[in-house]
């Protein structure tokens, strides 16, 4: 049997919701209530990169603020008015701003959805294997296993 064929184009906001929530251990998982994301680069095939359409409602967040060793990060708003918190501190961010998160730097970040408006933003990452992910405000890591899932720890090395 052949494998189905990518579609050619399609309508970011009609893509199929991503079917887990988050991969976050309790009792992190809660606190991305209200983020939902669109995988747009898996419909396509595409392995080297991923795409999100993110979509935060008010009051939300798009993460627990963290940093990554080995990928690289870019958002792009399309709609609303999120605050991006890094370790500088605090940037309102307005459709059509972008920011960058070069991987390495230990710069943690994470988008909040203040209201009281949804807000939407395209995240692209690198794929690269074998990444870590440090979440300084919090007893999480996370590192990525040899089949790209990721595995969470509390900073001692114990899992959730």
């Amino acid at each position: 049997m052949e494998a189905p064929q990518p579609p050619v184009a399609l309508i970011a906001a009609e893509a199929p919701l991503r079917a887990r929530q988050t991969g976050y251990p309790p009792p992190f998982a809660a606190r991305v209530a209200g983020r939902s994301k669109r995988p747009l680069g898996d419909l396509f095939g595409l392995t080297n990169f991923g795409v999100n359409l993110t979509r935060l409602e008010p009051g939300a967040v798009s993460s627990i603020r963290h940093s990554h060793l080995l990928q690289d990060e870019f958002i792009y708003i399309l709609r609303g008015n999120p605050v991006l918190v890094t370790d500088g501190g605090e940037t309102e961010l307005a459709p059509g701003m972008c920011a960058g998160f070069a991987k390495g730097t230990g710069d943690a970040h994470q988008l909040v959805n203040p209201g009281p408006d949804v807000v939407e933003f395209l995240e692209i990452g690198d794929r690269t294997p074998g990444d870590r992910v440090v979440y300084p405000d919090e007893d999480l890591a996370a590192v990525q296993d040899a089949n790209g899932n990721w595995q969470y720890r509390r900073m001692d090395g114990s899992t959730y």
